[in-house]
This record gives structure tokens, sequence and C-alpha cells, in this order.
């Protein structure tokens, strides 16, 4: 597992990491109420952030294949996949262990107002999957890390709007409201929404699912083998 514990060596190692991982994390939980959906507004902006920390973590990816380093991987004694597997695995632990303060954390602070945070914790786990399988998807299409960052976070802020996280999809035109579930932002904001309103869990679960066959997709788009 010499690359897993690299991962949390590289990633940490960096002051702009734990303003990500702490900073920005605890400030959201201290957001008040909204309205739409009465949830903690925190709750809702979670997501955004996920997506945006796991750009930060899968960019040491596309910056192992700029020095290249996956070009020596091909003749070192690990393969390209468990270089990958590691690295993703070490990033998933990051995200859920994030996901556990940030849900703690927010049923201390709203324990009177707020109480399904287990369902809220297995939201945050599965679209941190999602996050991330997007994240290594997005890099293996360009062969320039800044540029893709650069565009990225653009791209971040419109599946958030078009989503519907930042403001009900319903007041979008109807052409909008259908492309908009080919986002996986569009899933995550239906979940929130749902837990939020006190649905049923069985409305859950075409949502997780949902964001579950995007990890999927993503995962298999991201770890093409991809050396210069």
């Amino acid at each position: 597992m010499t690359v897993f514990n690299f991962v949390f060596k590289r990633y940490f190692k960096r002051p702009s990491s734990i303003f990500f991982l702490l900073i920005l994390p605890i400030a959201l939980v201290f957001l008040p109420m909204g309205e739409w959906p009465p949830i903690p507004l925190g709750f809702q902006y979670y997501g955004i952030l996920l997506l945006f920390i796991s750009v930060k973590l899968t960019s040491i990816i596309m910056i192992d294949r700029e020095n290249k380093v996956l070009l020596r991987i091909g003749v070192a004694p690990i393969t390209h996949f468990q270089y990958l597997l590691e690295n993703l695995l070490a990033y998933g632990i990051i995200l859920i262990g994030l996901n556990m303060i940030v849900v703690i954390m927010g049923s201390i602070v709203y324990r009177e107002s707020f109480n399904y945070y287990l369902l809220l914790f297995i939201i945050y786990s599965f679209f941190s999957m999602t996050a991330l399988g997007f994240s290594l998807a997005w890099y293996s299409l360009f062969q320039n890390k800044d540029t893709a960052t650069s565009i990225l976070s653009g791209v971040i802020m419109l599946m958030a709007m078009v989503g519907g996280v930042l403001w009900p999809i319903q007041i979008m035109p109807v052409i909008l409201q259908r492309l908009a579930m080919l986002l996986p932002t569009y899933w995550l904001g239906q979940s929130i929404t749902f837990l939020a309103f006190r649905a049923p869990i069985s409305e859950q679960i075409i949502p997780l699912t949902m964001m579950l066959i995007f990890s999927i997709l993503f995962l298999i788009v991201g770890s093409r083998r991809k050396i210069i």
C-alpha cells in the first residue's frame, strides 16, 4: 500500500488542503436554515464543496501524469490498476472522514431542528464517489492540469445551478429541467430535497442509484491508462 500511504503525505503537506478539509466544511455547518429546501444551507452547499475537494484530490494523478510518473510505473513492480485503486481508496477515505466530521458537527449545531444524520451521511458518501469519478474522468480529457482545473471550476458551478443545488429546479424552463437529469448534481439535489421534506426512505433509492451509476461510468472513463 505504498501509493496509498504516499497520497496522505502528499496531500496533507499543503496548507491549502487543511483549508479545504477543515475550515470551509466547518464554516458551512454554521450557515443558517434555508427556506428551500428547509434544511441548513451548509448541508445543501456541501455537495458543491465535495466536488471542489475531489478536484484537488484527483489533481495528484494529473500531476503524476505530467511528471511522467505513470510512464515510470510501466516498468515498476506496480500495475496501473493498483496505482489507481490505491489513490482512489485514499481519496475515498479522506472524503468519508470529512463527511463524518460535517455530519457530527451538524448534529451538534442543529440537534433540535434536524435529525436525519445517518441518511445524510449516506447521501454524501454516495456523492463523494460520484465527485471523485467525475473529477478523474474530467482530468483524463486534458493534457494540462491548469487548463483542466480552470475550466472545471466554471463547469462545477454550472452543474450546481442547472442541477438544482442552488435554487429550486422547478423555476427553470422545462427543457433545462429535463437536461438537468443528465447531471449528477440533479440527483444530489433530489436526494437532499427528499431528506429535507421527510420523504419516505424508499424515495432515496432512485437518486442514490443514479449517483452510483454516474460513479461507475465516470470511473470507467477516467481509469483509462493514459501515460502521456
